[in-house]
């Protein structure tokens, strides 16, 4: 796979679709909303962050009704497993929004 081609297929986010947040408390709750996000609606997951503290937040994009679904279902699943501490969907935030979101997207490889 060519460098270029792994470029235009970055999950880099510009604010162009809904935005849904899940922040818990280690990386296990985190990585199990995350699988069910993205099993529940057709959301991409699109970053992670480790703000530190223990604090891991992921993150999806979609439509509006898919994100909210997503985030629904995501959160019940972090909550079951261990500890929730923020859920939120953003509509349409303002492109400035992306370049903070970005800072840890995921690649495609």
């Amino acid at each position: 796979m060519s460098q270029q081609f792994k470029e235009n297929m970055r999950m880099r986010y510009y604010g162009e679709n809904a935005l849904g947040l899940i922040e818990t408390v280690g990386m296990v709750p985190a990585l199990y909303a995350s699988d069910m996000m993205l099993k529940a609606a057709d959301v991409e997951l699109i970053s992670y962050e480790n703000i530190g503290s223990t604090l891991v937040t992921v993150m999806v994009k979609g439509d509006v009704a898919a994100v909210s679904a997503a985030v629904e279902v995501g959160a019940k699943a972090a909550a079951s497993i261990g500890t929730l501490t923020a859920q939120n969907v953003m509509a349409r935030p303002i492109p400035g929004v992306g370049d903070i979101v970005s800072c840890h997207d995921i690649d495609v490889e």
